[in-house]
């Protein structure tokens, strides 16, 4: 009882300490003394009309960085029709991404490279394949105020054969004073918006500022996704210059990003969850009380374990509804609302808990076959329970963290073994069940009712690989290889506790 307690103490604190930072859309990221060569910062499905705003509010590089065109470092934002689908070679590759002759080599694909160039201060943004993006971002000053010199030379030169330039100068007041009075003048706001939007289908190359304050580079830029240019993004920071052998230079950066769709800040494959996560909860709670009065009916031949299946029932259904709140939120507001957060995380916790549980103890045939668990059966218990604990911590960590932090994939990694082993172990139970009773069919006088028992067990068997095939491997395969948009199909593995 008191091991009991501490973990939840532990896992009340974590669930205090890591909502301080929960995940949202409205992202803030800060790596310090970083040495891989490439980040992961995120990725977004943008429909038509869809913003990503990036400002990358510090960048400090080591002393002995130097600007290479063979080893540079920038930004990269590719974009794909489906999950795990990346528009360029992956980071194994002994190329950096961001070299002109990778660059030139995948013309086809639809990237958009920006190249920071610290010497001269400025970043070259070099746009590939099919775009149909407006990106806004502040030019750079020396290239602006040259163009704008170089205009109004043009204008005020009178052409060959112009003998009274102090005329045309009258008739051109004249005219701009008629504009004046009647064409209205563009807000100050609006033209500045204007000349510094480009269009990445025509302007395939451009160099915009790079500011440094206090020894840090910094930079930002807004783009609009296109009606042909709609898909899931994925926006990564590269540090080529730890790609040489035995070199690891420690660099830090603090970046926000924020993305948007038209309807809210949630991706496109995530839009329907809330309405989905809704109507699945009205699904379970019908369901169990319908298993309910079904256990009121027949209540002679009732077992506890089909009270603590309705338990897991009237469980799921609580932990949807907070899901669903959670995620209408996110979607107004940019990041989820700590207090619902936490009561859709403590659910979440209780309900993965109940479910092995519940699959253990039908597993042994608790209640069923016989009322007193042997010794390795507790063991069974003994590993389940605190693996599940330390899943949902797992958990917790992994939608409390940015998915550019190293930590991230660590906690990612571990859930999943984790998971594996714990959908192993339940496996153990039923095999037990099955020998024991083939074994007390040839032995007692009781040999048609345990040849019954071990045909359920039999179907139980199954229909817990099937379980864990349908819900670990086949939803996996699902999610990489359907449409971006269609990717929220994945969480119908939510219905696995059905079984």
């Amino acid at each position: 009882m008191a091991v009991t307690q501490r973990g939840c103490v532990v896992v009340g604190y974590l669930l205090i300490l890591l909502l301080v930072g929960c995940r949202a859309r409205i992202h803030k990221l800060t790596l310090r003394n970083e040495t891989r060569v490439s980040v992961d910062l995120n990725n977004f499905g943008f429909y038509a009309n869809g913003t990503l705003d990036v400002n990358l509010v510090s960048l400090r590089l080591p002393n002995e960085q130097q600007n290479s065109s063979a080893h540079p470092v920038g930004f990269s934002l590719s974009r794909s029709r489906v999950n795990g689908v990346l528009a360029y070679p992956t980071e194994e590759t002994d190329t950096c991404p961001l070299t002109p002759t990778e660059v030139t080599g995948n013309e086809e694909e639809p990237v958009i490279f920006f190249i920071i160039d610290t010497i001269g201060r400025s970043v070259t943004v070099k746009a590939t394949g099919n775009q149909d993006n407006l990106l806004t971002a502040k030019p750079k000053a020396d290239e602006s105020k040259g163009q704008r010199k170089t205009r109004a030379a043009d204008d005020a030169k009178p052409e060959d054969g112009d003998q009274k330039p102090d005329d045309d100068k009258k008739d051109s007041t004249v005219v701009e004073k008629k504009e004046d009075d009647t064409v209205p003048k563009a807000p100050v706001e609006a033209t500045k918006m204007e000349e510094n939007q480009f269009n990445l289908g025509t302007t395939k190359q451009l160099t915009i500022a790079l500011d440094k304050v206090d020894g840090a580079y910094n930079f930002s830029f807004h783009m609009q996704v296109g009606s042909q240019a709609q898909g899931l993004y994925s926006l990564k920071f590269h540090y080529c210059q730890n790609r040489v052998a035995g070199r690891r230079l420690p660099y830090s950066f603090t970046v926000e990003v924020t993305e948007k769709n038209p309807g809210g800040y949630l991706s496109a494959a995530e839009i329907p969850l809330s309405r989905l996560y809704i109507c699945m909860a009205g699904i379970f709670f019908t369901a169990a009380l319908v298993w309910v009065y079904t256990l009121m009916k027949h209540r002679y031949s009732v077992f506890k374990i089909h009270w603590l299946m309705a338990a897991l029932a009237f469980t799921k259904s609580i932990s949807l509804v907070f899901h669903s709140i959670n995620f209408y939120f996110i979607n107004t507001e940019g990041h989820p609302i700590e207090g619902w957060a936490v009561m859709y995380y403590i659910t979440h916790l209780l309900k993965g808990a109940l479910l092995f549980i519940t699959l253990a103890l039908i597993g042994t045939g608790w209640a069923f076959v016989k009322y007193i668990l042997s010794d390795k059966e507790k063991k069974i218990f003994m590993i389940v329970i605190p693996l599940q604990v330390l899943a949902n911590v797992a958990y917790i960590i992994i939608e409390s963290t940015e998915e550019g932090s190293s930590e991230y994939y660590l906690w990612k990694e571990i859930l999943f073994l984790v998971d594996l082993i714990c959908c192993g172990a339940i496996l153990f139970p039923v095999v037990w069940s099955i020998r024991h009773l083939q074994e007390a069919s040839s032995t007692d006088g009781k040999a048609a009712m345990n040849l019954e028992k071990l045909k359920l067990f039999r179907h139980y068997y199954v229909m817990i690989v099937c379980y864990i095939y349908f819900t670990r491997i086949i939803a996996i395969l699902l999610k990489v290889t359907m449409p971006f948009q269609w990717q929220w199909c994945y969480e119908v593995r939510q219905w696995r506790p059905c079984f």
